[in-house]
């Protein structure tokens, strides 16, 4: 089955426990196992530290989460300099169920422009694993530039960056 949010309306919501948990649950295939959580209170009190939004389809199904700033850099990052310009740093992550099937570019870009109206003409900033090339190709699509490089030891991440503009209405 093909799940496509093409016409769906999004909405962002506060996370709550119930979604926390779901979100932990979700279950990713190789090479993108990397991004799978383990279900601890650790991680799950992270999730609703205040730091994380969730993206909900008009039928109440789970679409993604992200989260805005130190919460969404990954910490080895600090050593290289990743993260020392102004900008709203930004992680997110899309319901399994509907990865790698056309629809990063929607759902990306409703985060972004979520996070512009809060953040008016700041540049957003987004980690991502340098083997992620679906990722990184709808990065740039969005108009994102690769910046930074540095690894954690295990895995080797870049930085990408963008000014986004205040939309109008």
């Amino acid at each position: 089955m093909r799940y496509s949010v093409e016409d769906e309306q999004m909405l962002v919501k506060e996370m709550d426990e119930k979604s926390a948990r779901e979100i932990l649950s979700w279950r990713y295939e190789q090479p993108y196992d990397l991004y799978n959580n383990e279900a601890t209170e650790e991680s799950l009190n992270e999730l609703l530290d205040g730091s994380y939004k969730v993206v909900i389809l008009h039928d109440g199904t789970v679409f993604g989460f992200f989260c805005t700033g130190k919460m969404a850099q990954v910490p080895a990052g600090h050593n290289f300099g990743a993260y020392n310009d102004n900008c709203v740093d930004v992680d997110l992550g899309m319901n399994p169920d509907y990865t790698g099937k056309g629809n990063g570019y929607t759902f990306c870009s409703f985060i972004i422009e979520f996070v512009a109206r809060i953040f008016p003409n700041i540049p957003v900033r987004l980690t991502v694993a340098t083997f992620n090339k679906r990722a990184i190709h709808l990065y740039e699509k969005l108009g994102f530039e690769k910046k930074n490089q540095f690894s954690n030891g295990s895995t080797e991440f870049i930085t990408m960056l963008t000014v986004c503009q205040t939309p109008t209405d």
